[in-house]
């Protein structure tokens, strides 16, 4: 039996990870969330331990995280949550849905979560804290940084590089040899065909700089 693992979040995400969780046998002693409306309650009939300082009544060796944090437009939290609890000495699951399909030569770092039907090809590479969402795919040698979200039904083409706290929007595509950059949002739908400096919101196809 490995170690068992506590989810951060109550939220919908963390349901989806949880029912991967249990899909491929990894106990799962509860998880965590910080809205009070959450506590007392349960989620995939495992009970909401507490807000999320009770995680220190457990000791970095008896227990595994899982950042269960979603993200829509920025992936802040997730990489907050995810530097806090490093500092403090636990570690991340790194979790791949039995329905993913990875190639024997990617590289996934600490705490990547590749989830339902999503494709990773050969030779890519994806940075800690990163989620390969529902039906994403990635192509050959792609470079993802950390705290990326690909969501759900997103695409990389070949040889694309997306720099860290970037969100690609559902649907969006990125075309091969692209560079994107830190911190960027691409919208869902949309379709990149050049370079993306860092810290930008893009959107349209073909996608286009778009500010509030």
């Amino acid at each position: 039996m490995g170690i068992p693992v506590i989810v951060i979040g109550a939220g919908g995400h963390a349901k989806v990870l949880i029912d991967a969780l249990l899909t491929i046998g990894i106990e799962v002693l509860g998880a965590t969330d910080m809205d009070p409306v959450r506590l007392d309650s349960s989620i995939c009939g495992l009970r909401v331990l507490g807000d999320d300082n009770i995680l220190v009544r457990y000791a970095p060796q008896a227990v595994r995280l899982v950042n269960g944090l979603g993200s829509v437009a920025v992936t802040t939290a997730r990489q907050k949550i995810y530097e806090k609890y490093k500092g403090l000495g636990y570690s991340f699951e790194t979790i791949i849905h039995p329905s993913a399909v990875v190639s024997k030569d990617v590289d996934l770092s600490e705490g990547v979560q590749v989830m339902a039907g999503a494709i990773i090809q050969v030779g890519s590479r994806i940075g800690q804290n990163t989620i390969i969402n529902t039906g994403a795919t990635v192509d050959h040698d792609c470079e993802i940084g950390a705290h990326v979200h690909l969501a759900p039904g997103a695409i990389l083409s070949g040889s694309v590089k997306v720099g860290s706290g970037t969100h690609v929007g559902t649907g969006a595509v990125v075309i091969q040899n692209v560079r994107v950059g830190r911190n960027d949002v691409i919208g869902a739908g949309s379709v990149v065909v050049e370079n993306i400096a860092d810290g930008r919101k893009v959107i349209g196809v073909p996608a286009r700089e778009w500010s509030s």
